[in-house]
Parts: C-alpha cells; structure tokens; sequence
C-alpha cells in the first residue's frame, strides 16, 4: 500500500447551494469545512486496506439542486384552515422543507438523503408566531386527528423529529426565538424555544450593552451541536454541553419551563428548591415533544468569565490509572473542571494522529518514558469560575495525575487545539462518506463500578466487526459516575448494514447494565430499547403522562419515547427499503 504523504484527496470544498441535497446532510455552515489531516487519512488507509487511488473520486457529492417532487396528501380544506392560523406565509407544502424538517443531522438520515431515500415526510411545515396561535393549533389539529410534529434547528441524531405519520411539523424557528425576560438580580433569562445557542450566548456574554446588565453571562451549555441547536432542542432530549461537569446538564439550568399541550397550556414553578411534591421541571425535561411543545424556557445563569479559565492536558500511562485518577478527582470535594474529557487507548492513539503528535520526536520519547501506543490515555480540559477556584481545582487535577505518573502535556497546548476544532469536527464526517466511509456516535451513562465492564462489552461488540474502529472517551463525570461516548468508523453504505451495527451497539449498551442514553435523549431510534432499561412500571408512568397530556396521541407519534411503536420497531429490526424497492 502506498504511504505516500503527497497526495491529497479530493476533500470537497465548494459550498453546498441552499437547496441542494448536500445542504440537507452537511454539518454547520453551508461553507464550513474540516478535512481529516495526513495522519489521520494514513490511518484510514491502514486499518481499511486502502491506498491513494481509493481516494481518488467522491461517490456522490450531492451539489445539485433538490428535485424530489412528494405530493402532499394533506386536503385542501385542511390546508386553508391552517393557513387562516398561521398566516400564508407561514405555511409550506414545498418538499425540501419538509425533508429538511423531519431529517436530522444522525447518519441514517444523511444515509437516506445520499441514496435518494425520502420517507416520513410532514405534509406542511407551519411557523406560528406565538403561542396563541400554538394553541389554536394544536386545538384544530386535535380535532381533525393531524400528526404534530415539532421542529427546532435539525440536529437531532436520534430520529427525534421525524414525520413517520405525516401531518403538521410546527417550526420553532423562524418566529419562536426572542428573549422574553431577563433578571440580573436572579440571574436568570427566559427565551422562546426556537433561539439558537449562538444567539444566546452572544446576548450573555454582552449583557452590559445588549441586556442592561451589572456584569456579563454565560448559559454554560455547549453540546458539540452548540452552533446549530435551539434552547428548546436542548430541554426536550435532556441535553449536556462539553462544560457540564461544572455548570450541569440542561435540567440543571433550567428553572421553568411552559408549554402548550393538547390539554392546555403548563407552567412550571420557578423557585430553584420547593417541597410541593413532584419536580414538574423535570416530569416535562426529556419528553421530547410527546405531552407538547415547549415555547419558552427560563434558565440559570452564570457569570461569564473566561479570564479566569485553567487549562490542562495530561496523558496516563493505561486506562485503569485515568480511570482511578479521574475518579478520585471527581470524588475530592475540592470542586469540579468544567470540561474533563479522558480518551481511551484507541481515540488517544487517533487523537496523536490528528495533533501531529505520533510518529514525532516527541513521541519517541514518550515510548522511551513508557507512554505506548495503544495503551496510554490522553486526558484534557478546562477549570472556568472565580481566579482563586479555578487554580485550585487546576491544582487538585494537576496533583492527582502526578500520583498516578501522568505526564503533563498542559505546556504543549493539547487543550487549546481540542477547543479550536471541537465544534467543526463533524465536518469531517462529510469528507468520509464521500468515499464511502462512515462515523457515527453513541453514547450512555454508568456508574464507576460499572465503567470498566461496559467499556469492554460495548467495544468488544464493535470489534467483531472487521476493521472497525472504535473509540472512546468520557466527557461528563459525577462523583457516582460518568459517560461512554462511543465513536465507531466503518467502510459501510449500505444502509440495512449500518443499522445492523447501531442496533448491535445499542443492544450492547443495555447488555452492559449502561443507560440507553446519557444526552442525545431516545427518539425514535433508541425507542425500542427504553422499556427494559427503565421498567415497565416506569414506562407505566410515561403511558400515563402522555394520555393525560395527549389523550388523542397526536404529539410526536410514532414510537418517539418508546411509545406507540410498530411491531418493526418492538422487534428491534425496523430497517429501510432501497429507493429501487419502494
């Protein structure tokens, strides 16, 4: 095989036209590019078998215009009475937009769109603008039994907004996005669903000037998705950004929530404790909009202070010391980093690949000091807050490691390169699946004493399968726990194929004792497999909630939440038709 360094994939660089099928899978910005760098591609060539010439032409670069023509089946009566709701403009039966907001940014749906496979479409994409007409809504959709589907920025990776039943797919976007109050004396700011992380953050951050305000803000919520999801996205699948493990996951940050629901409108309480029974917060938190839409969040703020930010990055000599020494450092009670993310064996030795850090003179001498490939294990992060407990908690990590012979890689910025690329690493996703290589995600929750069992088992799994990869890291940690962020990388097109692995790892994960989840929520995709992590008596409790909130089920349906589920989806082999088939 060839190891020449000279040649340079075709990565594609032309930006994606606003309606072109490459616009409905691309990651981010229609513009935004990152391409995986000599050691990684080196890499690929070696564990696939390939050499240059497999990189020589896309498969299907997918910048032509969208031409797919889909009939809406919706009646004309039932259009119009829409449209008297919302406005004309407001309303659309165009069939990118419907695609556009019924697929995600997971990999089955950018699977779909690169073979032309368009199913579970909405009949109309409406955009209210307010929660009067929200309400009226879902009133008049109530009574005509129309499917409600609801849609915020498309960065779901767990079919979670999909139109299996058609219908109406209500848009959060365009009008639902505004700032309704914000309190410096809480601390606090509610905002409509619909508002983008970016926009939010912007906000906080220059409160002084933008908000009035006696200081500047952070919401501290930064999942990778942070550019290109809402607030809204954030509460309904419980979400966690990469700075959790100081600020908390959303049900942290949220205090109050309110909603429009097929039964009438629900407000939660907005005390940060009470004793009043049930926490309804987090009753509504993760219900990805089964019970109803969620229009307006207030949330927890802290103070934005990035002067005081303490950065670290140290490389363990095997996984049972990282896993040993980032425990200790989460159970010290001396306070906790914002972002602490440990790399396994595999994502470490990837990660050397894309630093420029394997096969260097650095490298060497860390193999002569004992740091071997395949073995060692690189930890990273982040300490925010006040000067004093930021270096305090630098100096508490910077100890444990130390007893545990860590090598300090902090001087050489590893952390910094980590933040520069954190939200563009998606990108490379695109140039893979050009030539017919595919990445993909999943991730759960354990406990510590769990860790080590579910690591193995999961990756085990993944290693049954001929050159796959398999990384993993942990990137959100409690004093009884943390998470399992798998990344998986497979030659795989075939769409049957991939879901065969997804459902493999899925199917692992719950024989492993973890969580089906610890951020991305369930969806549809991981539906089937909720019930017998929770319970039935506790999925009992789910029915309940929704019959009383949705008694008619036309909120989300379609097995979102591992309700109303086909007999395909109970059965775990709910798998996709060619388009030659269809």
């Amino acid at each position: 095989m060839s190891k020449s360094k000279k040649f340079q994939p075709p990565w594609l660089e032309q930006t994606a036209s606003p309606r072109s099928y490459r616009s409905l899978y691309k990651w981010g910005e229609p513009d935004g590019f990152k391409h995986p760098n000599q050691g990684m591609y080196q890499m690929l060539k070696d564990i696939f078998q390939l050499d240059d010439s497999d990189f020589q032409f896309p498969i299907n670069d997918g910048l032509e215009d969208f031409s797919e023509q889909i009939p809406c089946q919706m009646e004309d009566r039932l259009i119009n009475d829409l449209k008297a709701i919302v406005g004309e403009e407001n309303l659309s039966y165009d069939t990118y937009q419907r695609t556009r907001t019924s697929y995600g940014a997971g990999m089955l749906d950018a699977l779909r769109v690169r073979q032309r496979i368009f199913e579970n479409l909405p009949d109309v994409v409406v955009a209210p603008r307010n929660n009067q007409e929200i309400t009226a809504l879902l009133k008049y959709c109530q009574a005509e039994q129309l499917p409600v589907y609801i849609y915020g920025a498309g960065s779901t990776v767990t079919r979670g907004v999909e139109a299996v039943n058609g219908g109406v797919c209500i848009d959060m976007s365009l009008h639902m996005n505004k700032v309704l109050d914000f309190n410096d004396v809480n601390q606090t700011i509610t905002v409509q669903a619909g508002m983008l992380g970016p926009a939010l953050e912007e906000l906080l951050n220059n409160a002084p000037e933008r908000l009035r305000a006696q200081r500047r803000y952070t919401c501290g919520h930064f999942p990778q998705s942070f550019l290109h999801s809402s607030v809204g996205g954030w509460v309904v699948t419980r979400g966690a950004g990469q700075n959790s493990t100081y600020y908390g996951k959303i049900e942290d940050l949220v205090l109050s929530q309110k909603y429009v629901t097929p039964a009438g409108e629900m407000q939660t309480p907005g005390y940060p404790r009470c004793a009043t029974g049930p926490d309804f917060n987090q009753i509504m938190i993760g219900s990805e909009g089964c019970f109803g839409v969620l229009t307006e969040v207030t949330l927890r703020l802290y103070r934005f202070q990035p002067e005081n930010k303490q950065r670290y990055s140290y490389l363990f000599k095997n996984w049972e010391d990282a896993q040993l020494a980032v425990r200790e450092i989460m159970q010290a009670e001396s306070g906790h980093p914002s972002v602490f993310r440990l790399s396994d064996p595999e994502e470490t030795d990837v990660a050397m690949r894309m630093y420029h850090i394997h096969g260097s003179p650095a490298d060497g001498v860390l193999k002569t000091l004992g740091y071997l490939p395949m073995q060692r294990c690189l930890l990273l992060g982040s300490c925010d807050g006040d000067k004093a407990y930021a270096r305090l908690v630098k100096r508490i990590i910077a100890r444990t490691a130390r007893k545990y012979k860590a090598f300090a890689l902090t001087p050489f910025g590893v952390t910094q390169r980590w933040e520069k690329s954190r939200f563009t690493d998606p990108y490379i996703r695109e140039d893979l699946m050009d030539f017919g290589i595919l990445i993909d995600t999943l991730e759960c929750a354990v406990t510590w004493d769990q860790l080590p069992k579910v690591h193995e088992h999961v990756r085990r799994f993944v290693k049954s399968r001929p050159k796959t990869i398999c990384m993993t890291h942990l990137s959100h940690a409690y004093p009884q726990g943390t998470n399992l962020y798998f990344i998986f990388i497979a030659r795989i097109t075939d769409i049957n194929e991939y879901l065969t692995l997804q459902y493999g790892v899925l199917q692992a994960i719950q024989e492993s004792g973890a969580s089906m989840s610890h951020h991305h929520g369930i969806g549809k995709q991981t539906a089937p497999w909720l019930e017998g992590q929770i319970g039935s008596a506790n999925m009992d409790v789910i029915r309940i909630l929704k019959k009383h909130f949705d008694p008619t089920n036309i909120m989300n349906p379609g097995g979102t939440l591992g309700l109303d589920m086909s007999e395909e989806q109970r059965k775990k082999k709910w798998g996709f038709r060619k388009k030659s088939d269809q």
